[in-house]
Order: structure tokens, then sequence, then C-alpha cells
């Protein structure tokens, strides 16, 4: 007996699985429902193909991926330093205000207010505060 012309135990009710699943109905609409798509299927699976092989060859192109770093690098970069520079100020003035053993009284206040910085902050605080109101009265 040939090789091919044995079949073992478990191919057998393997195929008899397969063939009691193609009986069921909802599974005889599916594949009904998947030929009639069949050419909508196809020309998607080309678009993805298509769209894969740009996708691939873009991100294994070099001068483009050397391009795109050096893009997101510089619109990163500015954003990095600002990040920095607060952070450093942040900084220092903790180690300042760790430093200081003056009392900062009323009089000290209102000459702060004078100050443009300060101005700044106030008036962001403010506007902040009232976007957030805006924003709670939408809700």
């Amino acid at each position: 007996m040939s090789e091919q012309a044995v079949v073992t135990k478990e191919e057998t009710v393997a195929r008899v699985d397969v063939l009691d699943q193609l009986m069921k109905p909802e599974v005889q609409e599916s594949l009904t429902v998947l030929v009639d798509n069949l050419p909508k299927l196809a020309e998607m699976v080309t678009m993805l193909t298509k769209t894969y092989d740009i996708v691939h060859g873009l991100a294994t192109d070099k001068v483009f991926v050397e391009d795109l770093k050096g893009g997101v690098e510089e619109f990163v970069k500015p954003i990095q330093e600002k990040a920095m520079g607060i952070a450093a100020a942040a900084l220092e003035a903790n180690e300042r205000s760790q430093e200081a053993t003056t009392t900062v009284g009323l009089f000290g206040i209102l000459k702060m207010l004078k100050d443009p910085q300060v101005q700044k902050t106030l008036h962001f605080a403010q506007a902040f505060l009232e976007v957030l109101g805006e924003k709670n009265k939408q809700k």
C-alpha cells in the first residue's frame, strides 16, 4: 500500500468536522455572502497591498526616515527647550523660596502686584478660570 493511499484516523475526523461545518445553514449563508462579495474583497486586498507596499517602502527608506526624524526634531526641540527652561526656573524658584526667611506682608504683596510677570500670571489665571466657568455652564 502506498503512503498516499493511507488516510489516518485524525485526517478522517478532520474531514468529517469540515463537512459538518459546511452543512450548517449559517456557514452556507456566510459562504454565499463571501462569494457574492469576492470582487469587492479582491479590490480591497489590492488596495491594502498597495498601501502596505507604500508604507513599507517609506519605512525602509533611510533618507525619508531621516528627513521625518529631522522634521519632528525641529518641531519638538523648541518645545523641549521651553519645557526645560520652565523646569529650571521652577527648581531655582524652589531653592530661593526654601532659603527665604522673610515674611511677605501686605505691602510686599502690593509691590509684587506691580511686577509685569505677576500681572501676566494673574491675567492668565483669570482667563483660565473664566474659560473653566464657561465650560462648566455648557455641561
